[in-house]
């Protein structure tokens, strides 16, 4: 009888324990995390990124941006075009004339090339054609004689592939003679059109 009751309460324990053993599996799986397509999970992360970036970092970041060189020239690059102008030769002009002669068109065509190099290097750079003349006649004509070599040299340059747009033109009449003397060999040297750099 004693076998039969433990034998019997063996079962029972074994029974018990096999259906707690079934409730504890049978429990039920916590449920799938949803599935995010690769720019849906990336699409959080740049939210939260902008969210954590303040504005005036994010426009601090935008303006850091390379500026171009400025074209403006420093006083001593100015004073150094001046000089290589200075060493160009001048275009000089027959008594009340504003033609264009020979030895003045080849001048002016000798120049082209340094012309081109200041301006192609300094684009916002403009060179200022003088026109000059000789003492002689009154003020007013002088200048306005002036005034018909300057536009004669722009013509010829910008016929050579000189930007009009970096060209400009003053006249001094005989204002700012090279030459005092009287005589035809001083006159001839101050009826000129002379470049310089702008200020």
């Amino acid at each position: 009888m004693k076998h039969i009751m433990l034998s019997a309460g063996a079962i029972a324990l074994l029974v018990a324990s096999t259906a707690c053993s079934k409730k504890i599996a049978a429990a039920p799986p916590p449920p799938p995390a949803p599935v995010q397509t690769p720019a849906a999970a990336s699409a959080p992360a740049r939210t939260t990124a902008a969210k954590q970036t303040p504005p005036q970092q994010r426009s601090a970041q935008q303006a850091v941006t390379p500026t171009p060189r400025s074209n403006t020239i420093t006083p001593q690059e100015r004073a150094t075009l001046n000089q290589l102008l200075a060493r160009m030769e001048d275009a000089l002009f027959d008594y009340d004339k504003s033609t264009i002669r020979t030895d003045a068109g080849t001048a002016l065509k000798d120049d082209v090339a340094v012309i081109r190099g200041i301006l192609s290097n300094y684009p916002s750079q403009k060179l200022v054609i003088e026109g000059h003349a000789d003492e002689r006649g009154s003020q007013e004509y002088n200048l306005a004689l002036g005034d018909r070599r300057a536009h004669a040299v722009e013509e010829f340059l910008t016929s050579m592939g000189i930007p009009t747009t970096q060209l400009t033109l003053i006249s001094y009449g005989k204002e700012r003679p090279v030459c005092t003397d009287e005589s035809e060999q001083c006159w001839q040297r101050n009826r000129r059109a002379h470049l310089t750099a702008a200020p």
